[in-house]
């Protein structure tokens, strides 16, 4: 039996939920949230929906002795209020109240005995990842985070717009923090069978404004909504079933790195094991000290909220 925990049932802890259900995914849930009420609410909706699903599946609500055989725990847990007057658009306005709340999910998740792989969303979700692999002591390749998956995505949505192609025509990272030091690694994109910065010289095509779309993307969805919600939703459901079916899916993920020593995203293979193995990088400089600057950045914030 596949089994998923979700902890942190907002948006979207929620539309995770009920993605993994849609696709039939895992045969139980456990969900988890302090707002009793709320995630209750949840689990009777996903109820009332069993009659029209063709997967038939298990829902548990708020028991973290549940989680003891878990295939995934997924960390949902935010306050998406704190967003609503951040002028500078950063993600770590998040991290004092998120450090809090994952140290006390962490010795949560301590007293049972799960032993599957931690996903997590939680913002900002480099330096979370970091502070859940040392209060819980999870082997680190069992602790990912969501990292600049989303960012990739919106990347490719950006270039298969100004292209005309759909994204999934589109490869390539963005890499680093999921956050204000993220970049488009346009050394490793490519659209239409050739380097996208060839085809965008003979286009006339200015990567800076892809790069700016793809950053405007979520703001605009954020605006418009006071939150962003399925993006990051179906990057979570991908890195989940990547590990639930061990699929050796080679995806842009926040992992550990020795050679950064802290979480960032690059491209790594995750099955059931969580990391399989790093994917190395031949980035040119340029890049490459951006990498660094992004990962000297989760670093200096981890280090704020590590004791």
């Amino acid at each position: 039996m596949r089994k998923v925990g979700i902890i942190g049932m907002g948006n979207v802890g929620s539309a995770v939920a009920h993605a993994l259900i849609q696709e039939g995914a895992f045969d139980e849930y456990v969900l988890i949230d302090k707002r009793e009420e709320k995630v209750r609410a949840e689990a009777l909706d996903f109820e009332d929906a069993k009659a029209n699903q063709n997967e038939s599946y298990q829902i548990t609500v708020n028991d973290y002795s549940a989680l003891d055989d878990a295939d995934v725990v997924i960390s949902a847990i935010g306050k998406i209020e704190l967003h609503y007057n951040n002028v500078k658009r950063d993600r770590f306005v998040e991290l004092p109240f998120t450090a809090e709340q994952a140290k006390e999910v962490a010795a949560k998740l301590k007293a049972t005995k799960f032993s599957g792989t931690l996903v997590v969303i939680t913002n900002p979700c480099d330096a979370i990842a970091a502070l859940y692999q040392k209060e819980t002591g999870y082997p680190k390749e069992k602790v990912i985070a969501t990292g600049t998956l989303l960012d990739t995505a919106r990347m490719k949505r950006a270039v298969g717009a100004a292209f005309g192609v759909t994204p999934k025509s589109v490869s390539g990272y963005n890499l680093g923090e999921h956050g204000n030091s993220q970049f488009s690694a346009w050394s490793t994109v490519r659209v239409l069978e050739q380097p996208i910065k060839e085809i965008a010289r003979e286009r006339g095509v200015d990567l800076a404004d892809i790069e700016e779309d793809s950053i405007r993307g979520g703001y605009t969805v954020f605006s418009g909504k006071k939150c962003t919600t399925y993006g990051i939703a179906t990057a979570a459901v991908r890195l989940a079933k990547a590990v639930v079916s061990d699929s050796h899916e080679e995806l842009v993920v926040s992992h550990y790195q020795d050679a950064y020593g802290t979480y960032l995203s690059t491209p790594a293979v995750v099955g059931r094991a969580g990391i399989v193995y790093h994917v190395p990088m031949a980035l040119p400089k340029d890049e490459a000290d951006k990498l660094q600057a992004s990962a000297d950045s989760i670093k200096t914030q981890f280090e704020k909220y590590a004791d």
